[in-house]
């Protein structure tokens, strides 16, 4: 299940958390963004090591400002409340799979 991120919330949930986290900065009206839900939600079943969280960026406009989104989808992990690694676009299963292998299970975050 993921977790709706909000600039309210951020810090406690985001930058506090003692898991690693995927942030999706998605859009309503993006069909790319959409598609991404259904992989998103895999990921948060599949990975239970880490927090998997959305941040609307019409709603939230600046958090969207603070990590200099421009374009979404954008997936943007955090460890120890710092970004580790950033993708932008639609992306694969297999290629988020690997960005958290990578940077959380292989120890490079």
């Amino acid at each position: 299940m993921t977790k709706k991120i909000t600039a309210v919330n951020f810090d406690k949930e985001v930058v506090r958390s003692e898991k690693p986290v995927l942030v999706d900065f998605c859009a309503d009206w993006c069909d790319s963004s959409k598609k991404l839900i259904p992989v998103i939600d895999e990921i948060a079943k599949e990975n239970p090591e880490i927090t998997v969280a959305t941040v609307n960026v019409d709603a939230e406009p600046d958090l969207t400002d603070r990590f200099g989104i421009m374009n979404v989808p954008a997936l943007l992990l955090f460890k120890d409340g710092k970004v580790t690694d950033f993708a932008a676009g639609a992306q694969t299963k297999e290629t988020i799979s690997g960005m958290l292998d990578d940077r959380i299970k292989n120890g490079r975050a």
